[in-house]
């Protein structure tokens, strides 16, 4: 027997498929068409409608991939349609619609376009699913609009991850990629809107509900009387009918038990990704153009939009479509939220660079829209730092949201709604939405799926879903916007509500004070790739990082001498271009080949502009004489030069200090802290730590061996490094050449492998515990990830990594399922893994990836092996990723605890400077500390130009401490501030006592505290 409910249900489909949607238009009028093909990149509104125009017409192709196509269209709209539109309550509406060749496939993933008005203002975008204009038009009917369309290719939106060159503009070919279908004035009909959206609603909750629910016979009926009474060859006649059989249904509440699904609508727009970041700023203005229009339209509808840098390009390229922008924050429509400049990645970041993304944030919000930010807004970053709460918490926000977790590989999240802890004890409100995808189109399978998801049932009732086709950009729709007026209040629905990120915190953090705590940081369970892919953007944020606080440093102490002005613009404006840069797709390495081509360029850029100011500043404080100044920016002495200051009395180490020699088993290096034994196949097999004498290499293991392993991951290429790529690897201990180094303290070590070739230069410095490695890489593997491998004969079941702030404690071992997902880590200038007495740190200036590991120890017990993942060689999305020649270092200190740690790691960053032709013999640092696990951070002038001297510190070791901070400069006032530089309130800061020149602290465990010096205010 044939089921009656599922040929109803075939109907239905076909019903809406073949006689309602083609009834949404009742009729067409072609518009005549010229082009004008930009021959680079895009330009100007003025400049494009400047050029000469040729004919063009529906079916013909356009668009070489990336390029961009300008189009003039005009019409004359029908009298009688001008007639029929007349009135706010007419049935019909007069919309230009276009096709501009979509595949069917993804929003924001293909070719898109932007309507401009004669007068040189956005008036609304075109893409998939969201094609149509209201007309514009003078007062005899008559059209006459730009279109700006881009011929964006699909670079793999189907997610297949095969290797393509269209990443690349030199690569891309030069074919038109796209046919012209439609550009059309049409006639929109209202009533068959309305029905359609009706009809799909209830199919949809028709779906979600049992077999055997009353209230889905009921849907089931009521539909089945709409289709008897709508006539498929008039549909828009009988289309009030059929409305009319559905009401009764459409009508009926929810329950007061039901879900609250709090819809805020937003476009996670990549700043860049899959198109570059000049495609970017064309998204944001075609999303943004789409939603005011939706605004207009709506007024309880309301779009989130989380990144400062977007609404920059706004307020720089699109200042019409910003002043619009404007008004709808004010009428609280348009939401800025997240407080940060970019939606960043916030593994990589360093430590003042996820400070600055929520001051450049804030700092934009406030200043441009009056909006203090109260939430973050990370729903898409791959993972989230232990670091975070507290930085959040120190920019003055509260709150947390994020989605991705929702990707864990093995283990779900326990709460959907809880407090976050960091490593500070600093806890902040958090909410992951259970819709489980932050592009919702708000299907009922979506909205069912929140409901049923949420793991808080019992303890509290709604949560939040962002909806709107993102990524790619484009927004919410119509469509979107009516499924939530559907479902605000219906039977066997969740409530879908309009609401705001803010409303929605506030009301959820009421009904739900006693929220469970989660600590620590939140590892995503998939992309750990991202650690490593593209080395070169990884190394150029990294020394930019670095530049930034030397440059800030010096020109601060220049500055409070009187030496020279401080250089606040180019500073800003090389800090957001950090910042951009550090966006959850760039700096990790996911993006097309023109990303990272970009990305290198500007880290190229922001090294020379750094470079300058900072010899500038330098010279300045030097004068002109015959000396020699040797100037440190590390927060520790070194090398007789204290922190942060210059000295011209440097206490070196005599130049003979360590040696290397020769044997008949391979060569030695030796100081006075370390003896180092490498055999002939350029591996260390004795590393000992001569005022213990330990050695770190444990009996029969090697250290300083590569391992090339096969990189295949199941799907996200550039993302992932999945569990099996253990299974498959070669040790790399054949050898070109071994030699002593030229310097007489060094072994230099030749390797060829596969398509590649390394240079390896392993040394120890006069008096250092550090043995030092350089490793110059000429990459070209296929899908290979080469691995750097130290056995440390440590027991430890516990190994620390650096995060922002502080560090880490991650097991070695396999005892659960989250020990056994976390397999692949991040951390930043080093890791450690150590004994009570006796411990090893590894720091490198350009990596971020690590796994560290528990393995048998021949004769019994256990020992400690930690790899760095150097270099990976993704074919997806941009085929010829880390191709080419890198240069890094990696440090192993012997014998080292958390403090040695410490400042090896800013050591191997931050190289000294000597400055020859100086006048003075020392300069003295602006601040000094008593307390070496206390770090001073930054040393900058304030945000608002005032003059006033900041100062950023941590506590570093984990423990609570106190220590003595002392300005060598005359100040009327010091007070804690929160990131922004505003006044903590009584009791939130630190306590702070000043005597003098000298400011007394007490910290308790990595704790971040600002510091504002008051100059030159009595």
């Amino acid at each position: 027997m044939h089921d009656s409910r599922l040929l109803t249900e075939a109907r239905l489909d076909r019903f809406i498929t073949e006689r309602l949607k083609p009834a949404l238009y009742r009729d067409t009028v072609a518009l005549t068409a010229e082009v004008w093909s930009a021959p680079g990149e895009p330009v100007t509104f003025a400049e494009a409608t400047a050029q000469q125009y040729s004919p063009f017409s529906n079916g013909t192709a356009w668009g070489r991939p990336w390029s961009t196509s300008w189009f003039r269209v005009r019409g004359v709209v029908p009298q009688a349609w001008r007639e029929l539109a007349e009135g706010a309550d007419a049935a019909v509406r007069i919309e230009l619609v276009f096709d501009l060749g979509f595949d069917g496939g993804q929003s924001g993933f293909q070719s898109e376009g932007l309507v401009w008005g004669l007068d040189g203002v956005p008036i609304k975008a075109i893409s998939p699913f969201n094609a149509a204009v209201v007309v514009p038009m003078d007062a005899d009917g008559r059209v006459d609009v730009f279109v700006e369309a881009a011929a964006n290719p699909d670079v793999g939106s189907d997610w297949s991850f095969t290797p393509t060159t269209i990443g690349d503009p030199a690569t891309a070919g030069d074919q038109p990629t796209y046919v012209m279908r439609q550009m059309d004035i049409a006639l929109f009909d209202v009533n068959v809107y309305e029905l359609v959206s009706d009809m799909e609603v209830l199919r949809g909750l028709m779906r979600e509900l049992a077999p055997t629910s009353p209230r889905r016979a009921q849907i089931l009926a009521a539909l089945e009387r709409a289709l008897d009474v709508l006539d498929p060859h008039a549909v828009s006649a009988t289309a009030a009918a059929g409305r009319a059989e559905l009401a009764e249904v459409l009508a009926r509440p929810a329950s007061a038990s039901a879900h609250v699904l709090h819809a805020v609508g937003h476009a996670h727009i990549d700043s860049a990704w899959l198109w570059p970041v000049r495609e970017t700023i064309r998204k944001c203005a075609r999303t943004f153009s789409n939603v005011i229009v939706l605004m207009d339209a709506n007024p309880d509808f309301t779009f989130a939009c989380s990144s400062a840098q977007q609404l920059s390009w706004m307020k720089e390229y699109y200042p019409a479509l910003f002043e619009k922008i404007r008004e709808k924050v004010r009428g609280g429509q348009f939401i800025p939220v997240g407080g940060m400049w970019v939606e960043s990645d916030t593994n990589l970041p360093g430590s003042e660079a996820l400070a600055r993304q929520f001051i450049a944030g804030k700092r934009f919000f406030i200043e441009e829209f009056g909006v203090d930010n109260e939430e973050v807004w990370l729903p898409d970053s791959f993972g989230y730092s232990g670091a975070l709460p507290q930085i959040v918490a120190a920019a003055g926000s509260k709150w947390f949201l994020t989605q991705k977790i929702s990707w864990n590989e093995t283990n779900v999240m326990p709460h959907h709604t809880f407090q976050w802890e960091g490593i500070d004890g600093t806890r902040v409100f958090t909410h992951f939405p259970p819709v489980d995808k932050y592009n919702s189109d708000l299907c009922a399978p979506d909205i069912h799926h929140a409901e049923r998801n949420f793991r808080d049932h019992g303890r509290a009732t709604m949560s939040l879903l962002p909806y709107g086709y993102g990524d790619g950009g484009g927004g919410p729709t119509r469509e979107m916007v009516s499924i939530v007026e559907r479902t605000t209040s219906l039977e066997g629905s969740p409530r879908v509500v309009h609401s705001s990120p803010r409303a929605f915190f506030t009301a959820a953090q009421q009904e739900y004070p006693d929220a469970d705590v989660w600590s620590g940081e939140m590892y995503l369970e998939l992309h750990r790739g991202t650690y490593t892919s593209q080395l070169a953007t990884k190394q150029g944020n990294r020394r930019s990082e670095h530049l930034l606080r030397e440059a800030e440093l010096w020109a601060a102490t220049a500055a409070v001498q009187g030496a020279h002005a401080y250089p606040y613009d180019r500073l800003e404006k090389l800090w957001h271009l950090v910042l951009l840069q550090q966006f959850h797709d760039i700096l990790p390495g996911s993006s097309i080949a023109w990303v990272h081509q970009d990305a290198e360029r500007n880290y190229a850029y922001i090294a020379g502009e750094l470079e300058e100011l900072i010899a500038t500043s330098l010279r300045q404080l030097a004068g002109d004489g015959e000396r020699t100044l040797v100037f440190n920016a590390a927060p520790h002495e070194r090398n007789g030069v204290l922190a942060l200051s210059a000295s011209g009395n440097s206490e070196r180490p005599e130049a003979d200090g360590s040696a290397a020699s020769r044997d008949e088993t391979g060569f030695i290096l030796q100081n006075d802290a370390l003896f180092v034994r490498i055999d002939e196949r350029g591996l260390v097999v004795e590393l000992i730590d001569l005022a213990s004498g330990r050695d770190a290499i444990p009996p029969g293991e090697v250290g300083n061996l590569f391992q090339l392993h096969r990189d295949t991951p199941t799907q996200w290429d550039a993302w992932d490094i999945d569990r099996h790529y253990r299974h498959v690897y070669t040790d790399l201990t054949a050898v070109d050449s071994i030699a002593l180094g030229d310097d007489g303290c060094s072994v230099v070590v030749e390797r060829s492998f596969g398509q590649s070739h390394l240079v390896q230069t392993i040394s120890l410095s006069s008096g250092s515990g550090q043995l030092d490695l350089t490793i110059e890489l000429d990459w070209h593997e296929t899908q290979k990830l080469l691995k750097l491998a130290f056995p440390l004969d440590v027991h430890a079941d516990r190994f620390s990594s650096e995060i922002q702030f502080g560090h880490i404690e991650r097991a070695t071992h396999t005892n659960t399922s989250w020990d056994v997902a976390r397999y692949e880590t991040s951390a930043h200038r080093w890791i450690h893994a150590g004994e009570p007495e006796f411990g090893v740190a590894i720091v490198n200036d350009s990596t971020y990836g690590y796994d560290v590991t528990r393995q048998e120890r021949s004769g019994g017990g256990a020992f400690t092996l930690a790899r760095l993942s150097v270099v990976r060689a993704a074919v997806f999305p941009d085929p010829n990723q880390d191709q080419g020649r890198h240069t890094l270092r990696v440090g192993v200190v012997v014998g080292a605890d958390i403090q040695d740690a410490v400042e090896a790691g800013y050591r191997i960053n931050l190289d000294e400077r000597h400055v020859s032709g100086a006048a003075v013999n020392a300069v003295d640092a602006l601040f000094s500390i008593d307390n070496s696990g206390i770090v001073i951070e930054t040393v900058k002038l304030a945000e608002d130009r005032s003059g006033d001297v900041v100062v950023r510190l941590y506590e570093s070791l984990g423990r609570r401490s106190t220590a003595t901070l002392d300005a060598a400069f005359g100040f009327d006032e010091v007070v804690a501030t929160d990131l922004l530089e505003r006044a903590t309130a009584s009791g939130a800061g630190p306590a702070l006592s000043v005597s003098g020149a000298s400011v007394s602290l007490s910290l308790r465990p990595f704790q971040l505290v600002t510091l504002r010096f008051a100059v030159g205010r009595s």
